[in-house]
């Protein structure tokens, strides 16, 4: 071996890359994340009609179990025509109810309820409409039908005795 080194007949075997090489293809995905990035975080981060789908399905599941585990009574209230929303439990006085009812979350100027459908009792597209979560965690099967200015519309369904609410990117109608 050290004849060969010697000898100057030791093959030169690069196997490796250049500087050049590697700060080329680090340009390269430097420029591509952040062409992407913006899209990617447009996607995700401002679509207030998931934002809002997401926020509700972690509100109906929130409210059945605390109806559970606190043994009461929960309601989660609509104001159709303003687009809000608001909770209140069977243990709230008239004046805390009355705060929670001013304090109500408004939607996105963009993302609307269009209706809020009820087994047995059919659409409900003005006013007010409620949920009612028993202290078993039950509810009356309800559709919610939430839409965006674009046109997408998605459809949250709550089921009343299983702790699963499904989502779907589109409107289900359902019949009484």
């Amino acid at each position: 071996m050290t004849e060969m080194l010697i000898t100057g007949n030791w093959k030169n075997n690069n196997h490796g890359f250049t500087f050049f090489e590697i700060a080329v293809v680090i340009l390269l995905i430097g420029l591509m994340i952040t062409l992407a990035s913006p899209r990617i975080r447009d996607a995700i981060l401002t679509d207030n009609l998931k934002i809002t789908t997401r926020r509700l399905v972690g509100l109906v599941k929130g409210l059945r179990n605390d109806a559970v585990r606190e043994q009461k009574e929960y309601v989660v209230h609509f104001e159709l025509d303003s687009n809000r929303y608001w909770t209140e439990s069977s243990s709230m006085s008239e004046e805390e109810r009355a705060r929670a009812q001013e304090k109500a979350r408004q939607l996105p100027d963009d993302v609307k309820v269009l209706d809020i459908w009820f087994k047995g009792r059919g659409k409900k597209m003005r006013g007010e409409a409620s949920i009612r979560f028993t202290k078993k965690g039950y509810m009356r099967q309800s559709v919610i039908h939430l839409g965006s200015e674009d046109g997408r519309v998605f459809t949250i369904i709550l089921n009343p005795f299983m702790a699963k609410v499904w989502v779907l990117e589109k409107y289900v109608e359902f019949e009484a």
